[in-house]
């Protein structure tokens, strides 16, 4: 015969605590207090509203800041194309070689690290022709380059350095060649000028022969409260020797043009004496991406709306705190731990289903008034159903999910409403405010390494590294790419949630 045991006063029976039903109960307490649903609508409409006047408020100063468009590559994309260029035409199959000493500056200016001069096989003279390039440069050695964004490295070159370069053409085949003595040589790539929107196939006479190029030298000047921006014209030069131009070509003589002719800059000068040719100019030859970053500055309510997000994040555990409710939370669902987690998984996808619903509809409120009537074309041609821009849109409702979950665990260390809050804001929003105010370097090193690195995943600008930019947190630049920076608040997140699964595990309620 079996008896009973009779529960203890004071004593409640263990309920069942499996994960399914953790989260079933975790998602009953939020829908059912009406405040939350309250801030987490309220998160949306602030993350909307805000990036629609700020859309609004910038029209005037960039989507309808006049301007005239400069040339496009044979993608349609803006391009720089502007260099001293010594040619002559070359019809049908041939080679264009000479001896190239790397560029210098004239003058104290400073040599910029991407000042080119090299051998050139271009559709035209026209700017935004395509081209083949082989060329040394100031700091990084030998480089083919093609189509203003195809870049491949040959060998390092020190610089008052020189080598051969030759580049050979067999229908819309352009070879490059490099050689310490112009006996050896060795290959560096080819470029196919066919590719999809290449017309060089099509043209036989090419223009073909020798060039310079000086990009503006940028700099950076920045202290607490003040940024000044430096950016002022360089001019290189180049000595070109034993150039030969094989094939059927034109007998006169080497025609000098500065393609392009960008305003306020220098005019580019050739030079002979004997077998050597002194070439000068400046310019630059690549890719031109917007300055302005379309997904950035659609989605700048976010930047007010994680501090809603964050809120719920926080009132999710400390309000059961407040109230005492922590202890029956914990005595139906003894494994502490779980129930942390529980909270975790239900506020990041409740987060993450609001971060969805803000950041699309901000986009699609707020990119119309960006964009203005397109001129200039500030965003470029950057559309919702690119690839992106979704990553954009999508990682930034992964970011407010995070810094929910963050502000959970935040919560639960704490216990506090007030001080986890406030300590959210000092993480997150005073760095945002602040970056644009810190030293370059200090502001690079904040975006690497706090939580602020999450927004990282917001942009959506192409980078080439043959092109020398100066990366801006006020711009929305971040100096990492957006799957590092967002892999970096995901850490902080798992931290601080492991944090509080740890003391919950090992206080009392």
């Amino acid at each position: 015969m079996s008896t009973l045991t009779p529960l203890r006063r004071g004593t409640a029976p263990v309920g069942r605590d499996g994960f399914a039903q953790l989260l079933r109960a975790e998602w009953t307490k939020l829908r059912t207090v009406r405040r939350w649903g309250f801030t987490l609508v309220g998160a949306v409409l602030v993350t909307v509203l805000v990036s629609l006047f700020s859309a609004v408020g910038s029209t005037s100063e960039t989507a309808h800041g006049g301007g005239s468009a400069g040339p496009t590559g044979t993608d349609g994309q803006p391009v720089r194309d502007d260099f001293s260029f010594a040619h002559r035409t070359l019809t049908g199959d041939g080679s264009v070689t000479a001896r190239v000493t790397v560029p210098g500056a004239e003058g104290s200016g400073g040599t910029p690290e991407w000042a080119k001069a090299g051998v050139m096989v271009k559709e035209s003279a026209e700017p935004g022709a395509d081209y083949a390039a082989l060329m040394l440069t100031a700091r990084h050695g030998v480089r083919l380059q093609s189509d203003f964004t195809r870049d491949v490295a040959g060998s390092d070159v020190s610089p008052g350095d020189s080598r051969w370069l030759r580049l050979t053409r067999a229908g819309a085949l352009v070879t490059g060649y490099e050689s310490a003595d112009g006996l050896a040589w060795k290959k560096v790539g080819t470029v196919d000028l066919d590719a999809p929107g290449d017309t060089v196939r099509s043209v036989d006479a090419v223009a073909a022969g020798f060039f310079v190029t000086s990009p503006d030298i940028q700099g950076r000047e920045r202290a607490f409260g003040n940024a000044s921006i430096d950016q002022r014209p360089s001019r290189s030069t180049a000595r070109f020797d034993r150039v030969a131009l094989d094939g059927k070509a034109t007998p006169a003589a080497w025609r000098h043009t500065d393609i392009g002719g960008d305003v306020g800059r220098e005019p580019g000068e050739l030079r002979r004496a004997g077998t050597v040719f002194t070439l000068s100019g400046s310019g630059d030859i690549g890719p031109a991406p917007p300055a302005n970053d379309l997904a950035v500055m659609a989605m700048d309510g976010v930047q007010l709306g994680l501090v809603l997000i964050a809120a719920l994040g926080v009132l999710f555990v400390t309000a059961e705190y407040r109230r005492g409710m922590i202890r029956t939370t914990f005595a139906l669902s003894p494994r502490r731990g779980r129930v942390l987690v529980a909270k975790a998984v239900v506020i990041g996808a409740v987060s993450f289903a609001a971060g969805l619903v803000a950041t699309f509809t901000a986009y699609l409120v707020s990119a119309p008034e960006l964009r203005g009537d397109g001129t200039p074309p500030l965003f470029g041609d950057i559309g919702l159903g690119d690839g992106p821009m979704l990553r954009a849109l999508v990682g930034t409702a992964a970011v407010l999910a995070l810094i929910g979950v963050l502000a959970l665990g935040l919560g639960a260390l704490l216990r506090s409403t007030a001080a986890a809050i406030s300590l959210v804001v000092v993480v997150f929003v005073l760095p945002l405010i602040l970056l644009s105010t810190l030293p370059l370097d200090l502001a690079h090193a904040v975006q690497r390494l706090t939580p602020v690195a999450g927004f990282a995943v917001q942009g959506t600008l192409p980078r080439y590294h043959q092109v020398a930019t100066v990366c801006l947190p006020e711009e929305g630049c971040y100096p990492q790419g957006p799957w590092t920076g967002l892999a970096t608040l995901a850490a902080y997140a798992v931290v601080v949630l492991g944090a509080a699964v740890w003391r919950v595990r090992r206080r009392d309620a």
